[in-house]
């Protein structure tokens, strides 16, 4: 599948999504991508989250494409099946694993909990680092296996973040570019 034929929806994740993250770079990269802008970035909802995505997913003229980054990788999990009619695949980066207790200062995961575990109706691929301080690298597994997706060891990568030297990020395009070839 070409990129100029779907609409890439990027999501990022818990907090604000800095200048020069991959995600935004990939937005200024993709003529049809654009970011799900979702009101509370700190204190998020999943209702309030998951709402939006799906309105953005419903606006979309063309397949689309998901690519998500930590919480937006849950995200893509709770709402899944009420985007499998037009979504064609999702390309999972960094997933944070909010069943664990403590994982941001002022945030338990809210309604994000638990984690979903069922397999996504869609193609997914999956990018997990080894040293991610928000997800251990077995449970990046884990969420990979049961949501049937394919998964990509990014080495000891942080959290694929701005603060973790992943602002251009080439290596996740050229995986990205592959997933998309997957599509047909």
């Amino acid at each position: 599948m070409k990129i100029s034929e779907t609409d890439i929806l990027l999501i990022p994740g818990y907090g604000k999504t800095l200048p020069g993250h991959w995600l935004l770079r990939w937005r200024d990269k993709m003529a049809t991508a654009r970011v799900v802008k979702q009101a509370e970035l700190h204190a998020p909802s999943k209702k309030e989250w998951l709402d939006k995505l799906v309105k953005d997913v419903e606006a979309c003229q063309k397949p689309v494409v998901l690519v998500a980054h930590s919480l937006g990788c849950i995200l893509v999990a709770h709402g899944a099946h009420a985007l499998k009619d037009k979504v064609k695949g999702a390309y999972l980066v960094a997933p944070s694993d909010w069943d664990r207790d403590g994982l941001v200062e002022g945030f338990d995961g809210g309604d994000f909990r638990p984690v979903p575990k069922d397999p996504l109706p869609f193609p997914a691929h999956l990018v997990a680092s080894r040293n991610d301080p928000f997800c251990d690298y077995q449970r990046a597994q884990e969420f990979a296996k049961a949501w049937r997706a394919s998964f990509q060891d990014a080495g000891e990568a942080g959290h694929l973040n701005l603060e973790s030297g992943h602002g251009p990020w080439p290596e996740g395009l050229m995986s990205f570019a592959h997933f998309m070839k997957r599509l047909g």
